[in-house]
């Protein structure tokens, strides 16, 4: 399995990958100039200690490649982990990429993320931020409806200016930001990943992130299984 679909048109892809758990246990043992060549349980519980003593250099070493198409809304809540990344990994310069398709240079027909009637969700009790229960199906197919109307207002704007000869990346001020798919490859290291995996995998993490972070930990956890399960301990089990 290479792509896992999340949404109703979004979707992770595991484009290359590099390293395994072999890679972290023999980039830790270097310094001993000792190698090996199969994964043994004395790695396993190096890996263990690594990554519970926070020892994490050694997980910088393995990389993942992916594609994700996602909302606006999830690309820039996504797009944090690599602003803070330099700092997070205490190496002074990230190493992460992020490469992102723009409607400077690309007029694909839009695609935009539109709730269906039932997965509209409260405000959230005791929080200022989140959400909470799914409200009721009436008023959910009401915002449904008129998200979509408003949509069609922005896309008809837009494909108006591209007719009359404006230029593609002032046209696509009329889109509706938001809820609009944008793609985008993500290169990190393995514990760059593993620090998004535990952040948008809480429960109270947005939903729409929550799915896409289960896609990513589906696509990646048996290229790096022992290590996930360490630095990822609470969440990998389900």
């Amino acid at each position: 399995m290479t792509m896992i679909k999340v949404l109703n048109e979004g979707y992770v892809r595991l484009v290359d990958h590099m390293g395994s758990d072999l890679t972290v246990v023999n980039a830790a043992r270097v310094s001993y100039a000792k190698q090996s060549l199969e994964l043994s349980e004395q790695d396993i519980r190096l890996i263990r200690f690594l990554a519970r003593e926070g020892h994490t250099s050694p997980f910088r070493h393995a990389m993942i490649q992916l594609e994700v198409y996602a909302p606006l809304m999830v690309a820039r809540q996504w797009w944090k982990y690599v602003i803070g990344s330099a700092h997070f990994e205490g190496t002074g310069d990230s190493l992460e990429a992020w490469n992102e398709s723009s409607r400077r240079y690309i007029t694909e027909d839009p695609v935009f993320y539109v709730p269906s009637a039932g997965e509209w969700r409260s405000k959230p009790e005791s929080s200022k931020q989140g959400s909470g229960e799914a409200i009721a199906w009436e008023l959910g197919e009401k915002y449904t409806r008129e998200l979509m109307e408003y949509i069609g207002l922005g896309m008809a704007k837009y494909e108006d200016a591209l007719a009359n000869g404006v230029c593609a990346e002032q046209a696509r001020l009329f889109l509706p930001a938001y809820g609009l798919y944008v793609r985008w490859y993500w290169t990190a290291s393995l514990q760059s990943v593993a620090h998004f995996l535990n952040q948008r995998l809480e429960h109270d993490a947005q939903k729409e992130i929550q799915d896409y972070a289960k896609a990513v930990l589906e696509l990646i956890k048996s290229i790096y299984p022992v290590s996930l399960e360490q630095l990822t301990a609470q969440n990998i089990g389900d």
